[in-house]
């Protein structure tokens, strides 16, 4: 068996014996499975069975230090060292990597976040940027990291702890709508000269009500794959890279992504951040990815998390807080609004509390009563957990088809707001219901919505790469359509008036369910079922 790491070989393997004896949980043998190590077993190559000889490929990112190679025998479960390799380094492992983009807290910013090896007290960083036929503008960054100490437990603070190196963030501001631009991230360092990334491009965002084609994509619980065809244990998210590379290959048709929680499974292994941000580089860099807060990065006992499980392995949100920037008033409180053109996205946390009465609430809220439908009627609500309706084989056994406490206090909100549609990942399946408010169908049209809004489409779309889940056996009149297998969801709005939501496979980008919203402003206007303040009889 094969192995590369980014670690001392005798420091990690020094940490797994230590922490073999008071493991528990998802943190069992095998041991050898800690981060950063990928592998591959060399009777995989048929060769190797005949003469002992065999070739393995494996693909290398920079994660900002050297490789080594190893071989092992004994399997996961009892590994004895064989071999160690030199080193292979990279020319330059502080290099600035993976850019990830994402909206500001204005309608004209756009925020470029990136990894590099360099600290503060080492080099200085910006961005670089122009649009066509403009001179080069320079904007500073902030730096930030986090330790092992910032994570709550084991595996993140043990065997899955690794440096993250440092999280730098730009603000591009003053942007015109619509223009492409041109960026690299730079590094001064103290002797006046300067390490640059690569060039890469992205479009502004549209002014908030601007009439043009706009594309959306939203799914959730994604995760990373090897490229290289190395195997890791438990093989968690067979369908990401499929997914991954259907986006890639639709980006000019795509203006923005929305991964909504579960974004790397790292669970405590923090290397699998890196991996995951050198799998969606192609995107992240084109255009704004924004994500949501899901179980696998926040949940962890008396963490201040409303659930108490260990889902994070450790890591309690810290890493998906730092290494991805989105618009939160406070970045612990992952719940934020979104304008990008004809859309308003109210993006919940519902690893924090959300019931009636909580700050969450009031927030959510706050984002749904605030949006001006005139200019941008299309009203998006999107939480990783299913706050609204799933057939999912667990909710169906709970008799309640929804998170515990999911949808009780909300729907008021999406009624009376006249949300369009809510999405969810966590359930690893796609499902959509008919629009509903308090279990019951409000339109019995299937394909082709049209004229007032009548109650809120609710959509689980977490099938991109995770292991699938399955279905109750129960399938209610409000479930129009399921689908155990992985896809996403693409949203292209073409005018005020016209949107077209498309589910697509990840196996082949075909579209596997869809269906067309025609409403115009009046029919926002209109009074439907507890959505219309009291009126009043005086003349």
């Amino acid at each position: 068996m094969l192995i590369f790491q980014t670690q001392s070989l005798l420091q990690t393997i020094g940490l797994e014996s230590s922490h073999q004896q008071n493991s528990d949980g998802k943190e069992l043998a095998p041991f050898i499975c800690s981060a950063p190590i990928k592998y591959m077993y060399a009777k995989s190559n048929p060769d190797y069975m005949k003469t002992g000889n065999a070739v393995l490929k494996f693909m290398l990112i920079n994660q900002r230090a050297d490789f080594s190679f190893a071989l092992f025998t004994g399997g996961l479960s009892n590994p004895t060292l064989v071999a160690v390799s030199n080193h292979i380094s990279f020319i330059n492992p502080k290099a600035p990597v993976y850019p990830r983009l994402a909206l500001g807290k204005n309608w004209d910013e756009m925020t470029v976040t990136w990894t590099s090896g360099y600290n503060i007290d080492e080099a200085v960083p910006f961005v670089e940027w122009s649009r066509k036929g403009t001179q080069s503008r320079r904007s500073p960054a902030g730096t930030l990291t986090f330790t092992r100490n910032s994570m709550c437990g084991a595996p993140a603070r043990t065997v899955g702890w690794r440096d993250p190196g440092f999280i730098h963030t730009a603000f591009l501001k003053d942007l015109w709508p619509n223009l492409r631009y041109t960026y690299r991230m730079g590094h001064e360092l103290m002797n006046g000269s300067i390490i640059w990334s690569k060039n890469y491009t992205f479009r502004a965002s549209p002014y908030p009500g601007q009439d043009s084609l706009q594309q959306i994509i939203i799914f959730g619980d994604m995760g990373k794959g090897e490229r290289d065809g190395s195997n890791e244990y438990n093989d968690y998210q067979p369908g990401a890279l499929n997914t991954t590379d259907q986006l890639i290959k639709d980006l000019n048709n795509i203006d923005i992504v929305f991964h909504i929680g579960d974004i790397t499974y790292a669970n405590g292994y923090i290397s699998q951040w890196d991996q995951f941000t050198a799998q969606v580089e192609h995107i992240s860099s084109t255009v704004p990815y924004m994500i949501a807060s899901g179980n696998h990065e926040r949940d962890w006992p008396d963490s201040g998390s409303f659930y108490g499980g260990k889902d994070s392995g450790g890591e309690c949100g810290v890493p998906a807080e730092t290494m991805y920037y989105f618009p939160a008033e406070n970045k612990a409180k992952f719940w934020y609004s979104a304008d990008y053109g004809m859309f308003r996205f109210c993006v919940a946390d519902t690893e924090h509390d959300w019931r009636e009465g909580s700050e969450q609430y009031r927030f959510i809220e706050r984002c749904l009563a605030s949006v001006d439908r005139k200019t941008q009627p299309w009203l998006i609500f999107i939480a990783h957990r299913v706050l609204g309706y799933s057939t999912n084989d667990w909710y169906g056994q709970e008799g309640s088809f929804e998170e515990p406490m999911g949808r009780e206090s909300l729907q008021k909100l999406w009624q009376k707001y006249k949300v369009d549609i809510a999405f969810y990942g966590h359930v690893h399946n796609y499902e959509r219901t008919c629009p509903i408010y308090q279990n019951q169908c409000m339109d019995n049209e299937k394909s082709h919505y049209s004229g007032a809004f009548k109650g809120t489409i609710h959509v689980v779309v977490g099938g991109a790469g995770s292991h699938l889940s399955s279905f109750s056996s129960l399938k209610p009149n409000w479930s129009i359509l399921r689908d155990y297998d992985y896809g996403f969801v693409k949203l292209t709005a073409f005018d005020h008036s016209s949107l077209l939501f498309e589910y697509k496979k990840s196996s082949n980008g075909v579209v596997h369910d869809s269906f067309t919203v025609y409403r115009d402003y009046r029919d926002v206007l209109a009074c439907v079922r507890d959505s219309c303040e009291p009126t009043t009889l005086a003349s």
